[in-house]
Order: structure tokens, then sequence, then C-alpha cells
């Protein structure tokens, strides 16, 4: 039997009974869209007219928008990626003296000087350097001394874990292993177990030297050992180079070779490292997993032009910050930040990636652990670092300043003022193979009242040689105030240093 269709308009009236009222209905269309749907023929933007022909752009146009897309993502590129160019110079940086296999130390025997490019490195405590290659080793053991402070970051310089004080050795000393990115092998016991996201690795680790430069050395060279853990039975022996005095380069390039470098990376380390949306960013300026990297004239030259932009870009962020959480006092007109803004080490707000946080930290410094953004009264470390004058201007080395530490600087061990180069982020090269100067320098002064000054110049102010750094006429600068077990009056901020004052 033929099923009965009802007429259409009778589905329509019964259609209408549901439907909401025809004023209502009105009500919610927009009666003119707010927004154009259409382009002009001619549009003036910062990087030239842009024209088409009803909506269509002309060749020269879409040559003009290709570019600016290209140097665009090549520079989003470039400051996605300062943390693993930063990892990739140190370990490329101290391979150069020697230093190329994971049992290869680099030591600062007698601490860290100007003469190499360390970004802000301090000469307070002694240095060991190294890096593992998981890859060609496979898992890894690191033998930790007691009493030290470390940490290992992946080759993008993102935390893998801690060793020593803030580590689960707890400062006594011990046997980390560290495994490869997806090692599916047996795992032996006694071993504190890190596991690794990327192939290569880099940590560092600082010994304290409040009894002495001897006993700090010693501690390292007779318990520090790195070995892969197949040789665990007859490991080899750890050598030790010692880097106080020598002269070489471990900050990332800014110009075309950085791409170079980072396509380097990218080969090596395990695709999974990274995510799709970072991986499209790479492949569309060229560089791809298991492809050759090799880019036109055009791309080179707008690789080159992003390199520049990236550059100048991160030295904005660092040096320039617009973000309220990187300042120290952010209720006054303080110059004094912090390395981490909000002291947050995984750069996030509210579940967001903070950018210009994450680049600017990399950009500067060295070496992402939480350990770094924890104050406890009394240890550890904090630091403020002043980039700008009290007038919020970059500081001249062709003038003099001052600043001044008032009475009672709350700190259980030490505080240190340590200079650096604009340009290399480094410590600044002068006659002062050590610039530094603080509670624990030789002939520096205390004021009548307890309070002490710091000068900056090109030449020591009369009687005030042992309060004094040295600057370069011509060039910047700019200085780290280290807190070493700081104390509550730093923490709650009743305590502060003055503003660095022009003084002449």
């Amino acid at each position: 039997m033929r099923k009965q269709f009802k007429p259409l308009t009778a589905l329509l009236a019964a259609a209408v009974l549901t439907l909401p009222s025809l004023e209502v209905a009105r009500a919610e269309v927009p009666q003119k869209l707010s927004t154009p749907i259409a382009i002009p023929d001619n549009v003036k933007t910062t990087f030239g007219t842009l024209e088409f022909f009803d909506g269509v752009p002309t060749d020269a146009t879409v040559g003009k928008l290709y570019d600016n897309i290209d140097r665009a993502r090549a520079v989003e590129v470039f400051l996605d990626n300062v943390g693993a160019l930063s990892v990739y110079s140190v370990i490329a940086g101290n391979a150069g003296i020697g230093l190329s296999q994971p049992n290869q130390i680099a030591v600062a025997e007698k601490l860290l000087d100007s003469h190499s490019l360390y970004l802000t490195g301090n000469t307070s405590t002694m240095y060991s350097i190294g890096h593992l290659d998981l890859d060609k080793y496979g898992p890894t053991v690191v033998e930790v001394p007691p009493g030290m402070l470390g940490m290992l970051d992946d080759a993008w310089m993102r935390f893998v874990g801690d060793f020593g004080v803030v580590g689960p050795d707890k400062g006594k000393g011990g046997k980390y292993l560290v495994l490869p990115p997806g090692y599916a092998g047996e795992v032996p016991k006694g071993y504190f177990v890190l596991k690794a996201p990327t192939f290569s690795n880099w940590f560092f680790m600082r010994g304290s030297i409040a009894d002495g430069l001897a006993p700090a050395l010693k501690n390292i060279k007779d318990h520090l050992k790195v070995y892969p853990l197949k040789l665990a039975g007859q490991p080899p022996a750890t050598e030790f180079v010692n880097i106080t005095g020598k002269s070489y380069n471990t900050v990332a390039p800014s110009d075309y070779s950085y791409f170079e470098a980072l396509n380097n990376i990218i080969q090596k380390e395990p695709i999974e490292a990274l995510g799709s949306e970072s991986r499209g960013l790479l492949a569309a300026i060229g560089i791809v997993k298991g492809k050759p990297f090799n880019p036109d004239e055009r791309m080179k030259r707008l690789l080159s032009e992003a390199a520049v932009i990236g550059d100048a870009t991160a030295r904005a962020a660092l040096y320039s910050p617009r973000q309220k959480g990187y300042f120290i006092y952010p209720d006054s007109d303080s110059s004094w930040v912090m390395g981490f803004a909000n002291k947050d080490v995984f750069f996030e707000v509210e579940g967001a990636r903070n950018l210009d946080a994450r680049t600017s930290f990399y950009f500067g410094y060295t070496g992402v652990t939480p350990a770094m953004a924890v104050t406890h009264p009394g240890a550890g470390s904090d630091y403020g670092i002043a980039f700008k004058d009290a007038q919020k201007k970059a500081f001249d080395g062709s003038k003099t300043y001052r600043l001044h530490l008032p009475p009672n600087v709350p700190v259980n061990n030490f505080w240190a003022v340590t200079m650096y180069d604009t340009q290399t982020r480094s410590m600044l090269q002068t006659s002062q193979p050590f610039p530094s100067v603080g509670s624990q320098s030789k002939g520096f002064q205390k004021n009548a009242d307890g309070s002490y000054d710091v000068y900056f110049a090109p030449k020591a102010p009369v009687g005030k040689e042992g309060n004094w750094l040295q600057t370069v006429p011509g060039k910047s600068w700019f200085t780290i105030l280290r807190m070493y077990g700081p104390l509550e009056p730093w923490i709650n901020k009743t305590w502060r240093p003055s503003e660095i004052e022009l003084v002449k």
C-alpha cells in the first residue's frame, strides 16, 4: 500500500507554528554588516602598497604578501627557538676547546671570568658544565658530588631535572641515570632516574666556594663523573678542562647561520620533541626533519632579515619589558627587574604561553630550573637586574653612576654586583677580568652607617677604587645584584637597593 504524503503547504504551515514570532526573528538578524567583506583596489601598508583587481591581488602584490608572511614566520621561528640555539651554542662553543664528549667537563677552576662569552655568568660560584648525547651513547650516568646545585635541561633548554641540594639527592650527592626519548629497556636500581625528551641535554652545576676554591675544585674532580650506562662496570675517566681565562664564544648567532644551526638541531632531535604547530612554522621556512635545508636566494634574503628583526625583538623584550610581572617593585618607577616574569620558569599566564617572557629569558640568561624562581629565606639565591638607570635611560659607559645599598644587606651568605655587556649579555670585558664587587671583595669599603656604594665609571672615583666597576666609553652595560641566602627583608621588599643614579 502506497504511503500517503502531506502536501508541502501543510508541512510549511506546521513548521511556522514552531518558529518564534516574526518580530523576534527579525530582531535577531543584523540590519547592517559591521565588518567589510570587500577590499579596496589599493591598500597602503608598512611593507608597501597592495593592489587588487576587484579583490584579486596583482602578481606584484602576491609577491609582497608572500615575502611578508615568510619573513614573519621566520621571525616567529627565531623567537620561539632562542633556547634551543643557546643550548646548541654552549655545546658547540665548549666543543671548540676540546669538550666534545659527555665525559669531558668544563670547570672554572679560578671562577668564570670575562674572557669567555657566557650569558650572564657569575664570578661567585665554581661552575662545572657539560652535555649529554643520548643518541650516540644511550642511557647515561651522571654522578653528582655532594653539596652541588645544578640542573639538566633538554635541547630547547626546557627543564628536565635538578641535581644536588634541590634535587632528589638533597645535596648528599648520588648517581643519576638519564634515559633517552622512547627508552623501553630495563632500568637498573640504585639511580635517580631522569627521562629526557631530547637526545642532546645540557647541564651545569655550581659549587660553593665558602671554604675556598681548592676544596670546591677537589670536590668536583673527586666526585663528578659522566659515562654511558653500558660502561658502568668500567667507566671511562672523566676529563676536566679549566675554562678560567679561556677566550671562546657560547652565545648564539643573530644572522642567517641561526637558521642553519636550527636545522642541525631539528635533524638530530626526535620530531616528537615539538608540537605540530611548531613543526608547521619550521616547515613553512624550509626546515623539515629528514629533508635538506636548501633555501633559494629569495628565502635566504628573507631569513637574514628575519634574524636581524628577531634579534632586535628579543633585545626589546629583554631590555624594555612591558609586562608588569617583570618588575620587582611594580608599584613604583623602579628599573629593577627579575629574570623570570612573575617568577614563572615555565613561561605561562593562566595556562597560556607567555611568549615574550620565554624569549626574554632565553636571550639573556642560561639554565632553567624551578629552583631559580623559588626563594627560601636564608637559602639559595635571588637576583635584581638593572638594564636602565633611575631615569629609565640605558647606561652610558662614558658616565659615572652610583648604586647605594642601605645598611644590613639581608643575606645569610653574601651578595655581589656583576657587570655585563649589552651586546653579548656576557661579562663586560675591561681591565677587570672579574667585573664584580661585593661583600666578599677585598678592599671593598663600607660606609660609616653600614651602607655600601658601588660606582660604575670609566675611571674609579678618587678613594673608591675598591668599590668600582669599570665601564667602557661608547658602550652600554647592565648589572645584576645577586643575593645569596636572601633574608626576609629582601623577600618582603622592606629592604631594597637604590636606583642606579647618574652622578656625572
